[in-house]
């Protein structure tokens, strides 16, 4: 059991899981509000040996090394990699810290969003026919940029209304295949698909200059990562042909700059961050904190 477990900002808990927290720790201490400075995210963590925290605060080396104590942080928010977490994880391992995250909690909103948005267009729905006249999904070539869980579930998404599947990933995955999902080179891809899906790791760029080219005009774009998947500068450009991009957050688009643009729809929401998915997220950071008390 924890001396003391400090959530540094709101971590998305159900109150259910909140209560349960408290059978892991002598002391629970949970704030309400995001600290602004690693002097303040020291402070709440104080003599703490266990530490919670979602996406909106960076937990960095100057702030850990306030916190002697510190044996255990549980990410309530995606762990794909270090270098897209928002915790010095290397920093953490060298002090034998534990860092725990989740995955896979609000693909099912973010695929959701997807459809209605792409149905709306390609119908007409509060907006011109993308293609002057309503049409369906179905014979659509969509291409889907990075085939984890998310892109995995848009993909079947989009087969289940007809549409036909490629995808591009760092190798080719043989469920895939056996769904019928072609691998391709990324710009071939970009070149053949009608629509594309970006659905990659934070901070993963994939598309500059060259691969705004070959993806041409007359092209719809999703982007349903934590960042942006692309450079902006040959975005905007390609925007100024007959393309539409799609957004749901300002993490994705790259910010409120990019709002107004007649081009961009972003529904400036978290489409994951549903009833269901706070319920998955309590169920697997309490998780993690069981298996480490063992």
């Amino acid at each position: 059991m924890f001396k003391k477990l400090v959530a540094i900002e709101p971590v998305s808990l159900i109150p259910t899981a909140e209560k349960k927290l408290y059978d892991y720790a002598q002391e629970v201490v949970l704030f309400d509000d995001i600290p602004t400075s690693d002097e303040e995210i020291a402070r709440r963590i104080g003599d703490a040996d266990a530490v919670l925290l979602s996406y909106t605060s960076r937990l960095e080396k100057g702030a850990l090394e306030l916190c002697p104590n510190v044996k255990y942080i549980g990410m309530c928010c995606s762990l794909y990699s270090p270098e897209s977490a928002n915790v010095d994880i290397r920093y953490a391992e060298s002090r034998g810290i534990t860092v725990t995250g989740i995955r896979d909690y609000g693909d099912e909103g973010v695929v959701e969003y997807v459809v209605s948005e792409l149905v709306r267009c390609l119908h007409g729905f509060g907006m011109e026919a993308w293609e002057g006249m309503p049409r369906e999904i179905t014979g659509l070539k969509v291409g889907v940029v990075g085939l984890g869980k998310s892109g995995g579930m848009i993909a079947d998404a989009m087969k289940f209304f007809g549409a036909e599947i490629s995808y591009f990933a760092r190798s080719e995955k043989q469920w895939a295949a056996e769904k019928g999902y072609r691998f391709m080179p990324l710009n071939d891809l970009l070149a053949d698909s009608d629509v594309v899906f970006c659905c990659l790791n934070k901070n993963t760029v994939l598309l500059h200059e060259e691969q705004f080219e070959k993806l041409g005009n007359k092209k719809i774009l999703f982007n349903t990562g934590l960042s942006p998947a692309w450079d902006e500068e040959p975005m905007l450009k390609w925007l100024e042909g007959d393309n539409l991009c799609y957004c749901d957050t300002l993490g994705a688009l790259g910010g409120a700059h990019l709002l107004d643009h007649p081009k961009v729809h972003c529904v400036n929401v978290s489409t994951g961050r549903t009833k269901q998915a706070f319920d998955r997220l309590s169920e697997k950071v309490l998780a993690n904190i069981s298996k480490y008390n063992g």
